[in-house]
């Protein structure tokens, strides 16, 4: 279920991360560079002109090569106002997409407060890479760098947030917990984890696939996009802005979420609630909730 904020409060944050957007939106267009909304920013774009009224954060999907020349730009124009934060250069960083952070803010969940790397508010930035053609292929590669992009949460976190409740909640934690003290008494490093990942992920980078993915999503083989469907890109209003979008970014949701135009019950909407929120030079919010 979404966290409760104060409407204000989220408003704000929203404020904030479209601020990186437009950023980021500029260092793309600038050079060249290709980039496209998915999963709950294309749901807000059609369904809503914006943000998921409940929603906290944006995410983007950009081509690993391209990715690689965007933070490069970001790392060496834009230090004086962000910080790109990704499991490559934070050792305790845990997941294989990238957080680019306004400076002098705080945006820290639970599962953060383990690790030592910058959290601040954030544009979520996911590299896609090429993907097997052939189904199957494809399926047998993303399973792989899915568990090993999971092998790399669970060197920092003995009890991730699980979509479960109850006994299969505990059961998944045993296993879990089980997982995390295996990688840590035997020294499994965090560099060894995500150059292992890494390496899976761009196998076919090498070779034109016709078909982009995003194989550490937190379903194994959900964020696959055909470029003969998704190329050209097309622009829909997110709030102020246009973003790109895949050309049949319909059927993607469709895919993903079944009738993505359906607002689903307050039991079901989903954000990244923060238990620490500080705006850029500002102190803590010490009221984030309803």
């Amino acid at each position: 279920m979404a966290g409760q904020y104060d409407p204000e409060i989220l408003r704000k944050l929203q404020l904030c991360e479209l601020e990186i957007l437009n950023d980021f939106i500029k260092v793309c267009e600038e050079n060249n560079l290709t980039y496209f909304g998915f999963g709950g920013t294309g749901i807000g774009a059609l369904r809503h002109g914006g943000f998921i009224p409940w929603d906290d954060d944006i995410d983007l999907c950009i081509p690993r090569a391209d990715y690689v020349k965007a933070m490069e730009i970001f790392e060496r124009d834009f230090a004086d106002k962000y910080t790109v934060v990704s499991a490559e250069k934070f050792n305790d960083f845990p997941v294989m997409n990238t957080h680019i952070i306004i400076n002098d803010s705080k945006f820290i969940t639970a599962e953060d407060k383990r690790g030592n790397y910058p959290k601040g508010i954030f544009l979520d930035i996911f590299p896609v890479d090429n993907a097997p053609a052939d189904e199957t292929l494809r399926k047998k590669y993303m399973r792989k760098a899915w568990f090993l992009s999971k092998l790399l949460i669970l060197k920092h976190l003995p009890f991730p947030n699980l979509p479960l409740t109850g006994i299969k909640a505990k059961i998944a934690h045993c296993v879990t917990a089980t997982a995390w003290l295996f990688l840590n008494v035997f020294f499994i490093s965090h560099k060894f984890l995500y150059n292992l990942c890494l390496k899976e992920c761009t196998k076919y980078n090498h070779q034109e696939t016709g078909v982009w993915a995003y194989s550490c999503d937190t379903v194994a083989d959900a964020s696959v996009f055909v470029k003969s469907k998704s190329l050209p890109l097309r622009k829909e209003k997110f709030e102020n802005i246009e973003i790109c979008f895949p050309n049949n970014l319909e059927e993607n949701l469709t895919a993903l979420y079944g009738d993505y135009m359906q607002i689903p019950p307050p039991e079901k909407r989903h954000n990244h609630r923060p238990d620490v929120l500080e705006f850029p030079t500002e102190k803590p919010q010490k009221n984030i909730n309803n």
